[in-house]
């Protein structure tokens, strides 16, 4: 469903049919809300489904129509304050929290400005010049990897709307969990010699963000590192034993987040006649035991890490570890839209995005982009904690062993899980 990554040097053609591509996947996973259900929006962390449809839009016309195309006229003035994320550069924006206050334009007028956004990239790249290829190209295939982030926000953000629905419905019924593979692969030990290595993007990608550069060399002690995330069922024996009413085993900051937000279990766990279920994107199912556990906080994984005498791994340590592995399974071109009983011995890549014990900050040496581009990523390396390795909402060609994601330690509503070190 979504293409591998191109290299600048290929023709404009597959140029096109990459962004043609990435753009059709999107509004396919929109097709199946209503106008309702793509206005709405249930947190103020979240943002509607029309909103990620028509920013996405907005992206390219922005940084690269606007710039690029002599002749474009925007297909909407006010749209610069509707769907400017956080640019503050270019202009005012939007409070987020009151995104789904946008009723006017339409779910129809979103789709429209799509089209509009599209048929003007497929010209402009049909008109590049020598002179400007290079430029146009970087822009587009940064616009294309930004897209791809936006899928996965579409879909937990959908998600996290359907479970404060008291009808608790599903996104798509086909996304419920198929776990046919063997579940007795044991949870190995990995140990990995200590020694100078280097972290960051070496070149072997066509496209990385500025976030994952310089490469830099780092330390490492010798370490044992599990092979497989922590599952349901581990989790389930925290919170047992007493995991979540132990303040001895929480950050202070956690402790007063899991109290201020009443926390007794990961997000979309719901106990009935003590029976415990997941609500899914494909709706409520039986909680599935050996599934790793996704949607905790960073200060819930820690807890359950110092729970079980181990730490979470650095992300140094996590980038290493996992150049021993082959690239997952489970990734949003599966549709499964969710974690599955890992087949492999040592799998790093899809399920869940594993959180590090890591700081979100600058590599030595890190430079931001020019321009009102530069406040892409630069701006938030500060109180937020790196993860790694992508999720079941991933597009698979989207990830690499660098890739820097970044959340709030208390956010939940990403599919987020953690596996462990020992100490």
């Amino acid at each position: 469903m979504q293409p591998q990554y191109i290299n600048r040097e290929k023709n404009f053609a597959e140029l096109v049919d990459t962004f043609i591509s990435v753009r059709q996947v999107t509004k396919l996973l929109s097709k199946t809300l209503s106008s309702e259900d793509a206005g709405a929006q249930s947190a103020p962390f979240t943002s509607p489904a029309k909103w990620h449809l028509a920013h996405t839009s907005w992206f390219y016309e922005k940084f690269i129509l606007e710039e690029y195309l002599d002749y474009y006229k925007k297909f909407n003035d006010k749209y610069d304050q509707l769907f400017n994320s956080y640019y503050n550069s270019i202009g005012q924006s939007y409070v987020r929290k009151k995104r789904g206050l946008i009723t006017r334009p339409s779910l129809e007028e979103i789709y429209d400005f799509r089209q509009y956004v599209d048929d003007h990239v497929i010209k402009l790249i049909g008109n590049m010049s020598r002179s400007n290829s290079k430029k146009i190209s970087d822009r587009l295939i940064l616009g294309i990897n930004h897209e791809q982030q936006h899928q996965e926000l579409l879909l937990t953000d959908i998600k996290h709307l359907f479970f404060n629905n008291p009808l608790l419905p599903a996104y798509k019924k086909s996304a419920r969990p198929q776990n046919s593979v063997d579940s007795e692969i044991a949870n190995n030990l990995l140990k990995i010699k200590g020694g100078i290595y280097e972290i960051g993007a070496t070149g072997n990608h066509s496209f990385v963000f500025d976030n994952e550069t310089p490469s830099n060399r780092v330390f490492l002690k010798d370490y044992e590192i599990f092979s497989k995330t922590i599952t349901n069922q581990e989790y389930l024996e925290f919170i047992i034993d007493g995991g979540y009413q132990n303040p001895l085993l929480w950050l202070s900051d956690g402790w007063d987040k899991k109290n201020e937000f009443s926390w007794k279990a990961p997000l979309y766990w719901i106990e009935e006649d003590n029976v415990w279920h997941q609500f899914t994107l494909g709706g409520l199912v039986k909680l599935v035991a050996e599934e790793p556990v996704c949607h905790v906080s960073f200060y819930e994984a820690d807890a359950f890490a110092r729970w079980s005498g181990c730490r979470l791994p650095t992300e140094p340590e996590w980038e290493i570890s996992s150049l021993t592995s082959k690239v997952g399974e489970n990734f949003l071109e599966n549709e499964q839209l969710h974690p599955i009983i890992t087949s492999k011995s040592a799998n790093f890549f899809g399920n869940v995005w594993e959180w590090t014990s890591s700081s979100y900050l600058p590599y030595p040496g890190y430079e931001t982009l020019p321009g009102s581009l530069g406040e892409y990523n630069g701006k938030f390396m500060i109180n937020q904690i790196v993860l790694k390795g992508g999720s079941c909402l991933t597009p698979r060609s989207h990830i690499r062993p660098s890739y820097r994601n970044f959340f709030y330690p208390e956010d939940r509503w990403q599919v987020s899980g953690f596996r462990t070190v020992t100490k």
